[in-house]
């Protein structure tokens, strides 16, 4: 057995059945090592920046991580915007990346690069494997490390002769650390806090966001009067009838600001005090009001569930019926707006749909208008980085099959990761990508006016996609994926519903 069958075969027992991969020659042993150990689903991606967002994707649904497969040192660099993506969603991933021989390597061989210093700010856990012997090791270590609490990235660099050389050594799946629970005064002091009955807001991060964490905080904020809120972007949550409905703080300063201003205390469940996304001038860097008081219930890593439980028990929280919705909305007619286009997706999002969401300015008003939607889950782009909207639904699509998945996504980000669409073709992945084609990078045009900054024609045409227009139908169907395109709600609704009923891929491009 050599190492890169030793390292496959200690995936799987590992539970890592699933491989995003755009392999090189590095990496060609473990391509082999796939034909003769059978077990191994292999997803392939036309840009590493597609595998890793996939692999994103992909543990969100399925709870548990992929294994990537990435080609040397620029193969990593050009997966890094969408592993930092990972890291910020706190996502369980077995990054591996080849690398040149450990006797090459002096040669300086032109793909040689400082791979360990380039995959140390996204992972949480890097090693170099020596030889052939410690890679079922060194794999097991890395399953271990990705699948601990909260979720890290794990990178695995693999040198080609470890890979090749005789001498591999199957390693048995190590124990996953037990989650940690709240401390008792943590839960004793939110307790305490909440019994003041001041302004308090849950605020919620992590699996505190899914349905039974959700009714749990429900009860908490119904027996004290609390608010619930969420962070602007979370990695999973739980929404549509039936579930809690919870809003996010807002994107633009100004506006999530004034949504926190009210509250003097709060309380973080899975999340980190919330800041700004950037630095304007004359403007706060954090939301929270001056003088607020910010308690700790649960960090990241710990489990919400346990604490939400053992504090609504605390407080004498009685079980508390989830408020209804109202009416699921019709299909909205006529010209096309943000608001029309999210009572479109309230109303005929089908039952356990996944919505991946880099929709950016044109999609930050959608979550008033399906919160009556069928019961649904919501991902969105944690780390800030364009372009991990297609990739993300195409891994969701392979860890959540028989679930259509809905990718709500800016035209401008899309460019950047396009080639999810021929994974999606080649994988015939229940997808509808919802393109809104504005041909500009709009939220650019709001971050001029935000640093008050006055543009001429030069700085205007760098924010412009429209000389010339991308033809996102023509993208699509040279990606093997259909595609329409429309300028009405009727148009929409019809195209929406036409693609839920059908297998495979779908693209819907939306002139706004």
């Amino acid at each position: 057995m050599n190492g890169a069958e030793s390292l496959v075969t200690t995936l799987l027992a590992g539970g890592v059945d699933t491989c995003f991969a755009n392999p090189g020659t590095s990496e060609m042993h473990f391509v082999a090592a796939l034909d003769r150990i059978p077990g191994m689903r292999c997803v392939l991606g036309l840009f590493e920046g597609v595998v890793t967002g996939a692999a994103d994707g992909y543990a969100r649904m399925a709870g548990k991580p992929a294994a990537t497969l990435l080609h040397c040192g620029p193969g990593l660099a050009n997966a890094l915007a969408n592993l930092h993506n990972a890291r910020r969603a706190a996502t369980p991933i077995v990054n591996i990346v080849g690398d040149q021989a450990t006797y090459h390597r002096p040669l300086d061989a032109p793909l040689t690069a400082d791979t360990e210093g380039w995959a140390r700010g996204v992972s949480g856990f890097v090693r170099t494997a020596t030889s052939a012997a410690t890679v079922g090791r060194d794999a097991a270590v890395a399953i271990q490390a990705a699948r601990t609490a909260p979720g890290q990235i794990a990178t695995l660099i693999l040198p080609a002769d470890t890979a090749w050389t005789e001498g591999g050594v199957v390693a048995e799946a190590l124990p996953v650390p037990t989650r940690p629970r709240a401390d008792p005064h943590a839960v004793a002091t939110a307790a305490a806090v909440l019994r003041r009955r001041e302004p308090t807001v849950l605020l919620l991060g992590t699996d505190a966001l899914d349905a039974p964490a959700l009714e749990l905080a429900h009860r908490v904020a119904t027996a004290t009067g609390a608010s619930l809120m969420a962070l602007g972007s979370n990695a999973r949550m739980a929404r549509g009838r039936g579930r809690v409905a919870v809003n996010r703080i807002p994107y633009p300063v100004d506006q999530a600001v004034a949504a926190m201003a009210g509250f003097r205390h709060v309380i973080l469940v899975g999340a980190r005090s919330p800041v700004i996304f950037f630095a304007y001038p004359n403007k706060p860097g954090t939301p929270l009001a001056p003088g607020a008081h910010v308690h700790v219930l649960t960090r990241p890593e710990q489990d919400p569930r346990d604490a939400l439980a053992r504090l609504a028990d605390e407080l004498g929280a009685p079980a508390a019926a989830v408020p209804d919705p109202g009416p699921r909305p019709t299909p909205a007619r006529g010209a096309l707006s943000p608001e029309a286009v999210a009572q479109t997706l309230g109303a005929l999002l089908p039952e356990g749909a996944v919505v991946a969401d880099e929709s950016v300015t044109y999609g930050r008003g959608f979550f008033p208008a399906t919160f009556a939607a069928a019961p649904h889950d919501w991902l969105q782009v944690m780390g800030g980085a364009i372009g991990g909207g297609p990739p993300m639904a195409t891994g969701a699509a392979v860890g959540a099959p028989g679930r259509r998945v809905i990718n709500t996504q800016a035209d401008g980000s899309a460019a950047y990761t396009l080639q999810a669409l021929w994974t999606q073709a080649r994988e015939r992945l229940d997808v509808t990508t919802v393109i809104f084609a504005n041909h500009k990078y709009q939220i650019l045009l709001g971050e001029l006016a935000n640093v008050g900054a006055n543009p001429g024609r030069t700085a205007l045409d760098m924010l412009d996609l429209g000389n010339p227009q991308l033809d996102w139908v023509s993208l699509a169907r040279g990606m093997g994926v259909e595609a329409a395109r429309t300028d009405t709600c009727e148009g929409f609704a019809d195209l929406l519903a036409a693609s839920l009923r059908r297998p495979g891929p779908f693209l819907i491009e939306l002139t706004v």
